[in-house]
Parts: C-alpha cells; sequence; structure tokens
C-alpha cells in the first residue's frame, strides 16, 4: 500500500507520523548529551524533510513570525560582538534552526497528536530515567536527589510536570478515551511518581498550580465569553491577592520547608545577584548568546567553583530574565519577553473569547507554566529543549489564520467543558545542570 507523502503534513491524516515525530524529540531533547549527535539528527531528520513534501504549506508565510525570530535573530546578531565568538555563532544557529523546527511542527501537527504523542514521549523518558537513573551527592544541601539518567533533579521535574499536565488535559480538555485512557493514567503515574523522586519544590509547586488551572477552566468554560472574562479575572486578582498574604505570613517559606529549602533557595539568590552585577557590564546587548559560561572566563570559573561545579558546564543563573540580560541585554529580555508573555496573552484571549478552545487551553496552561518557572529556572532559551520547542510551537498557533488555528481542531460549544472534532490544516493564504 502507497501513502501519499502530503499525508504526512496533513493533520488529519498524520497522526501515526506525528506521534512518533513527537515522541523521539522528546527524548532527544532528555538525553542529546547522553546519545550525541546522532539523536539531534534524528530530530531534524523528523521534521525538515518535510519541507521538501510541500514548503508553501509546511513553512507559511515567515513574515508574520518576526515578532517569533526576533530573539533567536539577536543571538546569532551577538556573534559579531562576543568574547566566544565560535560558541556563540555555534549556539546560535543550533537555536534559530530549533525555532525553525518547532514551527514546522506547529503546521502540520494537531493538538490532539501533540498531547499523545507527548504522552509516549514521556514516558519513555520517564521509563528510561526510572531504569538507568542514578542518585547525586548536592554539595550545598548535603543531601542525595534521584536525577535520573539526567543531570540534575530539576530537569527530571521538569519533565515529569510536562507529564502530569499533559496527562490532565487529554483527560478533562481533550476528553480522550479508549485505549488513549490508560495511557494518559500510565503516563500521569508516573510522572507523579518521577515528581516525589526528584524532590524538586519548583516543579512541585508550578505543577500543582497549573493543574489547579486547567481544572478551573472547565466550569468557566461553561459561561459565555463575557461572564468568563469577568470570572477569570476577578479569581485571578483574588489569586493574587491570597499570593501576598501568603508571602507576608510566610506560607512561602513553610512551603519550602516541606522539600527541605530555605529562603536562599539552595544558593539561587546569591546566584542572582553575581547575575544582576554581571548584567551591569553590559546591560544593552549583553555579552553574547551563551557567551557567560565559557571555560577560562574568569566570573564562569568563579561562580562553578563556589558552587562545586567540577565539570565546568551544564550550569545557570536559575532566573530566565538574568541569564537573557546577562548574554543579550535588555534588548534580548524585551524580545524574548514578547515571545512569552505575547504567546500566554494570545492563548488566553483566545480561551476567554472563543465559544470552545481545547488548544488554547492546553497551550495556555504550558506557557503558564513556562512564566512560573521562569523566576526559578531557564526552560525556553537553549536550543533542543522541551521547553523552547514548546513555547515556540504554541507561539506558531497564534500567527496561524483563524480557520487553519482551528484545522486539526474544529470547535463546538458543549455545555459542560470543551469538545472537539478533526480535519485539515488549511495552507495559510501567501504564505543544564541545576541547584536543588
Amino acid at each position: 500500500m502507497r501513502i501519499a507523502k502530503s499525508a504526512l503534513i496533513d493533520p488529519e491524516r498524520n497522526e501515526v507520523y506525528g506521534m512518533a515525530a513527537i515522541a523521539l524529540s522528546f527524548f532527544v531533547f532528555a538525553y542529546s548529551s547522553r546519545f550525541g549527535q546522532i539523536s539531534v539528527l534524528a530530530y531534524y531528520g523528523m521534521w525538515l524533510p518535510l519541507v521538501v513534501v510541500n514548503y508553501r504549506q509546511v513553512l507559511g508565510n515567515y513574515p508574520r513570525y518576526l515578532w517569533i525570530f526576533a530573539f533567536g535573530i539577536l543571538t546569532v546578531l551577538s556573534s559579531f560582538w562576543s568574547e566566544a565568538a565560535s560558541v556563540t555563532m555555534r549556539a546560535s544557529i543550533q537555536y534559530m534552526t530549533h525555532i525553525v523546527c518547532a514551527l514546522i511542527a506547529m503546521r502540520v501537527i494537531s493538538i490532539r497528536t501533540l498531547t499523545r504523542g507527548a504522552l509516549i514521549g514521556i514516558a519513555v523518558v520517564l521509563l528510561y530515567s526510572l531504569l538507568f537513573g542514578i542518585y547525586l551527592f548536592d554539595a550545598l544541601d548535603g543531601t542525595y536527589s534521584f536525577v535520573g539518567a539526567f543531570s540534575s533533579k530539576n530537569q527530571l521535574g521538569f519533565y515529569a510536570s510536562l507529564g502530569v499536565i499533559f496527562a490532565a488535559s487529554s483527560v478533562l480538555v481533550l476528553k480522550q478515551r479508549g485505549i488513549w485512557l490508560p495511557i494518559a493514567g500510565v503516563t500521569g503515574l508516573l510522572s507523579a511518581y518521577s515528581l516525589i523522586a526528584s524532590q524538586s519544590a519548583t516543579s512541585a509547586i508550578t505543577t500543582a498550580a497549573v493543574v489547579a488551572l486547567i481544572i478551573g477552566f472547565i466550569p468557566i468554560g461553561m459561561l459565555s465569553p463575557a461572564n468568563r472574562k469577568m470570572t477569570f479575572f476577578a479569581l485571578g486578582g483574588l489569586g493574587a491577592l491570597l499570593a501576598v498574604a501568603s508571602l507576608q505570613f510566610g506560607l512561602l517559606d513553610a512551603i519550602l520547608g516541606i522539600f527541605g529549602k530555605d529562603s536562599t533557595l539552595t544558593g539561587r539568590t546569591y546566584l542572582w545577584q553575581q547575575g544582576i552585577e554581571a548584567a551591569k557590564q553590559t546591560p544593552i546587548l549583553g555579552v553574547g548568546y551563551q557567551g557567560f559560561w565559557v571555560v577560562g572566563f574568569a566570573d564562569a570559573e568563579r561562580l562553578w567553583n563556589d558552587f562545586f561545579i567540577t565539570g565546568r558546564s551544564g550550569f545557570h543563573f536559575h532566573n530566565t530574565y538574568i541569564e537573557t540580560v546577562v548574554e543579550n541585554g535588555i534588548v534580548g529580555m524585551i524580545l524574548l519577553g514578547m515571545v512569552l508573555y505575547g504567546t500566554l496573552l494570545g492563548h488566553l484571549r483566545s480561551v476567554l473569547m472563543r465559544k470552545s478552545d481545547p488548544q488554547g487551553v492546553i497551550l495556555f496552561a504550558i506557557c503558564a507554566l513556562f512564566v512560573v518557572r521562569s523566576f526559578v529556572e531557564i526552560d525556553i532559551i537553549f536550543p533542543y529543549q522541551i521547553g523552547s520547542f514548546l513555547l515556540y510551537f504554541a507561539a506558531g498557533k497564534l500567527c496561524l489564520p483563524a480557520k487553519a488555528a482551528r484545522g486539526s481542531v474544529h470547535l463546538t460549544g458543549v455545555r459542560g467543558g470543551f469538545s472537539h472534532r478533526h480535519s485539515g490544516l488549511e495552507a495559510e493564504s501567501s504564505q543544564p545542570r541545576s541547584l536543588g
């Protein structure tokens, strides 16, 4: 039986290929440092050849994506002023091609296929970690932590967080049934166990908040758009007041204490201070993309020594904004913030304005996770990372024409929540190591 090549790029007919591509990509993002260049080539091999099938439909109209590419373009340009020009050039080209792959995936993969592929991919990633993982000694807090097959418990915790979120989304938002119900259950249980085993406070707290957000959207989805907006902003304001009150009465310290953390977040506050001082040296355009943590550079060597990082790699400032200002200045932080917060607000608007938008709910929840984690982790500014892939996937969906954006998930209002049915995507007209 011959399969038309066009079926590979049709979201209505490419579910098997799409799930395999997403699952493999997630595995590569997790373990490319273990399996080397061959795994990265396999990742490129899943997405870039699709351009040959139909470049107009697969690429779309890239001028519409300029705001998405802006930060990536700056990383490439920073090679001209970076003191580690070769490092910056290589890393920035990897980041740009990574963005292109995410946008190709966005054009040809439906939210249902993304979710199913994510469930399979994350389950395989976590199983591999549970089977071949190790414990590492944390010299800062004097404890052993399960890091799986990663170099950090926070990376394991991040995958576990996404596993819980995709499992919850599959059941509660997409209302998957049949074989996908037990698959979501298994992935959710594996993720929950890995989340507990990692003892990552960041991952546990943010996961609970995002799952609560998904659950909260279910009754809100029953309301009319006008009442939905009013209810959302009222609950958002109440949540902000509760957050301020919890900080005033020491609730945050109590929660951190459950995970064995203190108010310094295992040395993060000192690291942030050092990052701010480094950013003051070149505040406008920074030192160059990935141009700070370079072997032989005095400030990097000093901080590696302070935090017992003997491998001289896989370390960062544990704050997306500080890391971005150090490397790409205030300009870089503005351009990255435009992508992160523009995508978050774009999908929020879609959820609040449309009668039913399961895709918007899932992508908004994922972006909300990135926003919360951005203050204590770095998930979206490196190539071959699951966070940056999903962010640019979500950003690209906002650029599709309204009809095409719903191509893989036609929306129908259903009292009691979100529902969907599938159809093809229409072509566009004109178109790291961490602290505990």
